[in-house]
C-alpha cells in the first residue's frame, strides 16, 4: 500500500527533504544542481515544502561537550496527577525548561522521559529539585556514559540503498 506522504510528494521532494535535513546550509543552486532543477523551481519547492509543515525549522546543531556539557541524561519520571488541566501546566513548564532537550510522554511504568544536558552534577541537582517542585512522584535518573549514534535524520530516501 502506498503510503500519504508518497500522495503529497514526489520523489523530487523526498530528495530535496533528505538532502536538506543532512546539509541544511546549502545554497538553493547547489540543492537545484543535486536535484537537476532550476534554482526558481528549487526555492519554490522549498518554500512550498516550509508552509505544508514537512520542513518544521533549519538549525544549527552544537557540539554539546565543547560547549561544556559534560552531563547528557535520560530521566524516567511518574506522577500522579490526573487532571487535564494540572498536566497541561506540568507539560507547559517542562517545555520551557532550558534543559530539556526532549520531553515525550510515555506508556508504561513512567508516565515522562527527559533527554536534559547539563554543565555539571550541582546543575543535575538544582533540574531535579525543579522537578519535585511540579508534583513529579518518582525519578530515575540515567546518566550517558557515550554517545554511539546521534541523529537528526529520518529514513526518507529509497534511493540511497545500502
Amino acid at each position: 500500500m502506498e503510503s500519504v506522504v508518497s500522495k503529497v510528494l514526489d520523489d523530487v521532494d523526498i530528495q530535496i527533504l533528505d538532502i536538506l535535513q543532512k546539509e541544511a546550509q546549502l545554497s538553493n543552486a547547489e540543492l537545484a544542481r543535486r536535484v537537476n532543477l532550476s534554482p526558481p523551481a528549487t526555492h519554490a519547492r522549498v518554500k512550498r515544502l516550509e508552509s505544508e509543515g514537512f520542513i518544521d525549522r533549519q538549525v544549527a546543531i552544537l557540539n554539546q561537550e565543547k560547549l561544556g556539557f559534560d552531563l547528557l541524561c535520560f530521566i524516567f519520571m511518574s506522577t500522579n496527577i490526573h487532571q487535564a488541566e494540572k498536566l497541561e501546566v506540568l507539560e507547559k513548564a517542562l517545555e520551557h525548561m532550558p534543559e530539556v532537550l526532549e520531553c515525550h510522554c510515555l506508556t508504561g511504568e513512567y508516565d515522562y522521559l527527559l533527554k536534559v544536558a547539563h554543565k555539571d552534577r550541582k546543575g543535575l541537582e538544582n533540574f531535579i529539585r525543579k522537578l519535585n517542585r511540579l508534583g513529579i512522584t518518582r525519578i530515575q535518573t540515567s546518566l550517558a556514559l557515550r554517545e554511539i549514534k546521534y541523529s537528526t535524520v529520518l529514513p526518507i530516501w529509497e534511493g540511497e540503498k545500502i
